[in-house]
């Protein structure tokens, strides 16, 4: 590991340097180096400032015993964060069980989930523990929860009810203790209401929720994203030092990054195979195109998006940032835009919103957007 990060909760040696104690903090997997097929990002740092929230915002719930619902783009680091949960819960030294809900097919993943017994089903010729019972007295990691199947989803929904399981061709209940952490790269709201994912059991996840900001959000990351990065598979290849120039840092400063942390990791990789010497230049930056059509979906996104669902996406980028007056700030904002909407017209603004105008020319005045004397 490069000598300017650490993993979170390592404090540095009594004589790093300055540069090292000052090191942004970083997660990696646990063996990073067997996932090079994957699609998930095998490290996730917090120097940008909506990586910092994130971070805080995570230090805050994960003590609790409370489900947690990770939403994030593939390849943002969501089984790291789900990581960092378990790691500072009380569970941290019982078993973090990852598991993709895609992986496996309808008839398969009941067996997965809850275990069987033997004969069960034609091939089961001995019992099975399921991946809750492996995760007794831990945590579940389950990735792409939107995948299940509804009537996966009816029994998982049971599980979480009543704190226990019956394995395929039992009869019998197994107790389990296990916080389930879930993860999805899309809106399950809109699973819901499309009818593909249960409404009942979105809530039981949705208990604490986590956005992971995309890495074109968080800018500040990319830099030291890069550069842990280039240190892992410099050592990988036995190479010396390297750095990034000037122009590559300002390529890669520049692009949208629509496959998030794992997308720069394969281009760091793939820059280190073909420079020849110790300094990797923008023409060894082989980005992706990707960028140009994901911005296009985006600037399309808010026609098709209902004013509810613009305002709860709004209000979700408002909750990752830690503000002790966030009510009041959001509050504030309502009143003064209906203000404004309303043409500056008090008892027009009031009547929108349902409030008596007396409170809202209170509110209007606290925020200096009209006189006391009016």
């Amino acid at each position: 590991m490069n000598a300017f990060y650490r993993p979170l909760g390592v404090l540095p040696p009594a004589d790093a340097t300055d540069s090292e104690a000052d090191a942004p903090p970083l997660l990696t997997l646990p063996n990073p180096r067997k996932l090079t097929t994957s699609i998930r990002a095998t490290a996730q740092v917090f120097q940008d400032p909506r990586s910092a929230a994130l971070l805080e915002r995570v230090r805050m719930v994960a003590p609790s015993d409370a489900n947690v619902l990770i939403i994030g783009e593939t390849g943002t680091g969501k089984e790291l964060i789900a990581r960092h949960v378990h790691d500072l819960s009380r569970r941290s030294g019982k078993p973090f069980v990852a598991v993709n809900c895609g992986a496996f097919s309808e008839s398969l993943v009941e067996s997965e989930l809850f275990g069987h017994e033997k004969g069960a089903f034609t091939g089961a010729f001995s019992a099975k523990t399921g991946w809750f019972e492996a995760a007794n007295g831990g945590t579940l990691f389950l990735d792409e929860i939107g995948d299940l199947p509804l009537s996966i989803q009816v029994k998982l929904l049971r599980v979480l009810q009543e704190r226990e399981v019956v394995r395929l061709g039992s009869r019998r209940s197994v107790p389990i203790d296990v916080r389930v952490v879930a993860a999805t790269n899309v809106r399950l709201q809109d699973a819901v209401s499309a009818g593909h994912f249960r409404e009942d059991l979105f809530y039981r996840l949705h208990v604490v929720h986590l956005a992971l900001p995309t890495l074109r959000e968080r800018p500040g990351d990319i830099l030291p994203l890069a550069r842990h990065f280039i240190e892992e598979y410099r050592q990988r290849l036995g190479y010396g030092a390297v750095r990034l120039n000037a122009a590559a840092e300002r390529k890669l400063g520049d692009h949208g990054w629509p496959g998030n942390i794992r997308e720069l990791e394969n281009v760091i990789h793939h820059a280190l195979l073909i420079c020849q010497h110790d300094v990797l230049g923008e023409e060894h930056l082989h980005l992706s195109s990707l960028h140009i059509q994901r911005r296009a979906t985006e600037g399309d996104a808010p026609a098709e998006a209902t004013p509810q669902q613009a305002l709860e996406t709004v209000l979700r980028a408002l909750f990752n940032e830690p503000d002790s007056q966030l009510f009041e700030r959001i509050e504030e904002t309502v009143m003064r835009t209906a203000f404004e909407f309303c043409h500056r017209n008090q008892v027009q603004a009031a009547k929108l919103l349902g409030i008596s105008r007396n409170v809202l020319r209170s509110r209007l005045i606290k925020s200096r957007e009209i006189s006391a004397l009016k």
